[in-house]
């Protein structure tokens, strides 16, 4: 096994936000959801973390339920706690309260066996930041491709 297993990504965060700072936060599962992440059965799509009473919790995360698991299964959307360094929860805190700043998780991996999830801070972006991003991307690309078959003779 990798030192680091990366479980799910949440593909959209980096199209939907602008993600300004990164925490790595480990995360409290119970028997059968850590069956479940073990076995791939992750979806952050919809997910985002919230700081309630001093603790970081994970919201909308879906974790499959575990298949041979019958009378002890979890239920897959519950909120789940996030552990974090008291001083990151104050950050975290004090950053979207402030600026506005929305705390999305960017992906769900496995370090030594624990599973962890990496949080961005980001900012939403409007719409019109989405289009310039795509169009300096498929700019990037063109540019690359064009460089690419110079270099192979073609004109």
């Amino acid at each position: 096994m990798a030192e680091d297993e990366t479980i799910a990504l949440n593909r959209k965060a980096r199209h939907n936000y602008t993600i300004e700072e990164t925490f790595e936060a480990g995360l409290v599962l119970t028997g059968t959801e850590i069956k479940s992440v073990r076995a791939h059965r992750v979806s952050l799509a919809e997910a985002y973390a919230r700081i309630e009473n001093g603790e970081a919790f994970l919201i909308g995360a879906n974790i499959a339920i575990w298949d041979t698991g019958i009378r002890d299964n979890h239920e897959p959307k519950r909120q789940r706690k996030l552990l974090l360094h008291a001083h990151q929860i104050v950050e975290l805190s004090r950053q979207t309260k402030a600026k506005g700043l929305t705390i999305v998780p960017l992906k769900m991996y496995l370090t030594r066996g624990r599973a962890k999830v990496e949080l961005g801070l980001g900012k939403g972006k409007q719409t019109h930041d989405k289009r310039n991003a795509i169009a300096e991307r498929d700019s990037r690309r063109d540019m690359a491709r064009a460089i690419a078959d110079s270099a192979r003779g073609r004109s």
